[in-house]
């Protein structure tokens, strides 16, 4: 996305983009430091590991709209690591997106009833839409609104909702 907005000379994408990343990342780090030390141990390592390739990516990434910030930033964050990174940021290449890391295993849909917010739920990305409207008419909250009344329709977007209609 970044690429199509460099060529599309939409500076302003780019920078909105780096700050969703790094909004999500602040996120992650809270619920890294909320977890209890037995969980952080394993995840701590992987989570430094992710942090710098996403500051990375961040850094190339704006490094063409404030390169001397950009370059600066480059330099404290390739100090003391191994030798694939380069020092100059004007060498390093441009992020390469990995497909296979985009796909998700888990979702979070919304669940509605009569097109109100009730419940999300948490389901397989390969859940089917029977699957899908099950799960949600069983969730304890949207029980409590369609207990005793009859299910008109069930409106299931794949990835995004499940509308139950009473």
């Amino acid at each position: 996305q970044a690429q199509f907005d460099f060529d599309k000379e939409q500076f302003n994408t780019v920078v909105s983009a780096g700050m969703k990343l790094v909004n999500e990342l602040s996120r992650s780090l809270a619920k890294i430091s909320e977890a209890s030390e037995a969980q952080v141990s394993g995840q701590q390592s992987d989570f430094v590991l992710v942090m710098d390739e996403a500051l990375s990516v961040v850094i190339r990434m704006l490094g063409p709209i404030i390169p001397h910030a950009c370059h600066a930033l480059w330099q404290q964050l390739t100090i003391g690591t191994g030798a694939d990174q380069q020092v100059d940021i004007a060498d390093a290449p441009w992020p390469q997106v990995d497909e296979s890391a985009l796909t998700r295993q888990q979702l979070e849909l919304v669940v509605q009833v009569n097109g109100k917010v009730r419940a999300k739920i948490n389901v397989s990305a390969e859940a089917d839409k029977k699957q899908l409207e099950t799960l949600a008419c069983n969730n304890e909250n949207v029980v409590r609104f369609i207990d005793g009344k009859a299910i008109r329709k069930v409106i299931v977007v794949p990835g995004k909702l499940v509308n139950i209609v009473v």
